[in-house]
C-alpha cells in the first residue's frame, strides 16, 4: 500500500525517520504543528499522520497527549525509534568552533551532558530539521544543530559529534494516526489504548482500575488531564496489552465501563517489536 503521511516538522527530522520506518512505501508530508497533522489526516488530504508521544529520556509530549483524545483519529500502529542525536555544523566547521546548538526544545534534555562537557550553549528551534536548515543557510561555523543524520544528507552539513545524546537507550515512541479505526487482529501481540471519564463516587478510580489487576491485564501507561479547565473533571489516557476480544481485557473492560460516565477507545494495533 503507498499514500502519504503527515509529521510535524521538516524534512529530516526524527518523525521523517519515523515515517521512512514504519511506512517506507508512503510519501512524508511535512507540516508544521501537530495540529497541522491532526487536520491533514482528518480531512483527507493525507491517509495516515505520524505522532511523537514520549520519549525515554524527556518523557511525554505533552501537546499531543492532551491533542490525541479530541483529535477524531484513530491509531493504527506505534513505531519505537532510537533516537540518535548528532552535532551538525557548516562544511568545513569543527567541534571547538561551535558556540551555539540548535534543537527542539524535547532534544537540548537529550544531549545536557555533552553540551555542558564543550562549553556550547543550546538554543530553541521549533523543529530539529528546521534548525538544521537555518544552520546551513547561515554558513556560521559557530552554530550548530542538533539532528539526525538524515538531515545532515538532506542539508548538507558536517556531522561534528555523533550519537551525543546522554542515555544510550534514548528512544522515542510514535503513533500513526488514521481515519477508521481498524480492530483487525494483526499480530499475536496487541495493545489498545482509550480514554475514560470515572463516575463522581467514592474510590471509582480505584475501583475502575481493580478488573485489569483481576483479570492479569498489563496497563502500560495511565495519564489524566483536566477537562474544560475544571479542576473536578479529569480524563485519563490509557495503554494496555491485549485486544478487546480478549476474554480477560473484555471482562477488565466491562468493569471499567461500569464506574465510568465516558468510554471511547482511540486504537487497537500491534505493539512494535522493540517494546
Amino acid at each position: 500500500m503507498t499514500g502519504r503521511i503527515a509529521f510535524q516538522g521538516e524534512l529530516g527530522a526524527y518523525s521523517h525517520q519515523a515515517c521512512a520506518q514504519a511506512r517506507p512505501d508512503f510519501t512524508p508530508v511535512p507540516c508544521t504543528t501537530f495540529e497541522d497533522v491532526v487536520e491533514m489526516t482528518r480531512s483527507g488530504e493525507v491517509d495516515l499522520g505520524m505522532l511523537a508521544v514520549e520519549n525515554s529520556t524527556y518523557g511525554r509530549v505533552a501537546d499531543v497527549h492532551s491533542l490525541l483524545p479530541r483529535a477524531g483519529l484513530n491509531i493504527v500502529d506505534e513505531a519505537f525509534v532510537r533516537v540518535h542525536v548528532n552535532l551538525l555544523g557548516v562544511k568545513g566547521a569543527r567541534l571547538e568552533d561551535v558556540r551555539e546548538a540548535h534543537g527542539h526544545v524535547v532534544i537540548l534534555p537529550q544531549c545536557a551532558g555533552f553540551l555542558k562537557d564543550h562549553g556550547i550553549k543550546g538554543k530553541v528551534s521549533s523543529d530539529n530539521a528546521r534548525a538544521a536548515r537555518e544552520v546551513a543557510e547561515a554558513g556560521d561555523v559557530t552554530r550548530a544543530a542538533l539532528a539526525s543524520e538524515l538531515a545532515a544528507e538532506i542539508y548538507g552539513l558536517d556531522v561534528l559529534a555523533r550519537h551525543i545524546e546522554d542515555h544510550k537507550n534514548n528512544t522515542t515512541r510514535f503513533l500513526v494516526m488514521a481515519r477508521d479505526l481498524d480492530e483487525t487482529r494483526r499480530s499475536d501481540r496487541m495493545m489498545t489504548t482509550f480514554t475514560f471519564r470515572v463516575r463522581n463516587i467514592p474510590a471509582a478510580l480505584y475501583k475502575a482500575m481493580g478488573g485489569f489487576a483481576t483479570n492479569g491485564v498489563n496497563m502500560t501507561k495511565l495519564e489524566s488531564y483536566m477537562v474544560g479547565g475544571s479542576f473536578t473533571a479529569t480524563e485519563f489516557y490509557a495503554d494496555i496489552e491485549g485486544h478487546p476480544d480478549d476474554p480477560n481485557v473484555a471482562l477488565a473492560l466491562e468493569e471499567l465501563r461500569y464506574f465510568t460516565k465516558e468510554f471511547k477507545i482511540l486504537g487497537v494495533y500491534p505493539a512494535d517489536r522493540p517494546r
